[in-house]
């Protein structure tokens, strides 16, 4: 009999590498039930639709679905109240809340970071009022006591970087498995230009998070005149020179034309994998990246790109330079983006999931 597996995320309210994740997981095994706290179809990917979705009691909460955020205090109470019956076994893709789903079944993890808000709090209330800041200082204590019991229910916690695994162990006491995430958008799809806009920039992209360091990335540019720079998920607050040029809500082809035409991504975030630079580098485009975080697994210097070596633009500045005197070989760029096939991500799942049948 085939085995009744449930996948869950914390909330589907945007299109991000987590979400993407979280729909290969759902693909690669058997069953279609998917649980998560808050579902916005009009705000993340339409695959999540074919699928059998349960949400929270918070759905019914319009603002909520279009910003978890302002759920932080009430996430943790629904999402417990969510239980999982008639499974064999609940995989979890979790960075904040979906570890805590009620279940008596084994309990899988893919845990994409410890809660951000939580342990790494300087890099997510970056630019936040003064306001937000005092409520989670106050939040903090009772939310890290729910998250610490919720990790303690898992059988087995998987995660998608080096730099997570030693913040697992450091944040649970757990020793996590390394599993690096898929790059799912199909370099092979159809495309869409975006209007009034010619191939030959560079291409950030990031949601508006001040970890994300958008404006790093925009402050170098300006010493690049020559070079023009789209950021997907819109430029920062400021005034920017024409050439560039920020777009919002865009679709899978429209991104896939943004990666096919672009000189090179530019990632200069505290990211904990950071899906974007292999996205670019499976159309053959070379990527940027901060020496930092997930990076140090998936960038190999001359190989599919460059390190930037310090969080500030001249670093930034000096990585585009670096680049443009020796840009890496496109055959060799596709070939390091093919190691993190969804067929490879699939295998290493379904071995993990072997182990509890």
């Amino acid at each position: 009999m085939e085995p009744r597996i449930v996948v869950a995320h914390d909330y589907f309210t945007q299109r991000g590498g987590a979400e993407r994740v979280a729909l290969a997981i759902r693909a690669a095994l058997p069953g279609r039930r998917l649980f998560t706290a808050l579902h916005n179809p009009a705000a993340t990917f339409r695959e999540v639709e074919q699928y059998d979705v349960r949400t929270s009691h918070l759905q019914a909460i319009p603002v909520l679905r279009r910003d978890p955020r302002v759920a932080l205090p009430l996430l943790p109470g629904a999402v417990g109240r969510l239980r999982v019956d008639e499974a064999d076994l609940l995989v979890c893709s979790s960075s904040g809340f979906a570890h805590g789903i009620t279940t008596d079944a084994p309990k899988l993890v893919y845990c994409h970071n410890p809660p951000r808000w939580l342990y790494q709090s300087q890099d997510y209330l970056k630019n936040q009022p003064a306001a937000v800041r005092q409520a989670l200082r106050l939040l903090t204590p009772r939310l890290r006591r729910w998250d610490q019991a919720a990790a303690r229910t898992a059988s087995r916690y998987l995660v998608n970087s080096t730099a997570v695994q030693a913040r697992v162990r450091g944040v649970y006491g757990i020793d996590a498995t390394l599993l690096p995430p898929p790059v799912s958008l199909d370099a092979a799809g159809p495309q869409v230009p975006i209007p009034d806009l010619d191939a030959g920039f560079f291409l950030v992209v990031g949601r508006p998070r001040g970890y994300k360091n958008v404006e790093v990335a925009c402050e170098a540019f300006r010493d690049l005149p020559h070079e023009r720079l789209v950021v997907v998920g819109g430029l920062p607050t400021g005034e920017w020179p024409d050439r560039f040029t920020g777009v919002q809500k865009i679709s899978d082809a429209q991104l896939r034309w943004l990666y096919a035409s672009c000189t090179a991504t530019i990632s200069v975030a505290h990211e904990d994998f950071g899906l974007t630079p292999l996205e670019g580098n499976a159309f053959g485009k070379p990527a940027l990246c901060l020496r930092a975080g997930g990076f140090l697994d998936t960038l190999a210097e001359g190989r599919n790109g460059w390190y930037v070596e310090e969080l500030n633009p001249a670093a930034v500045v000096a990585a585009v330079h670096r680049l443009q005197q020796n840009p890496p070989d496109e055959h060799d760029i596709r070939a390091h983006a093919a190691a993190y096939s969804p067929e490879i991500f699939a295998e290493g799942i379904r071995r993990h999931v072997a182990d509890f049948q």
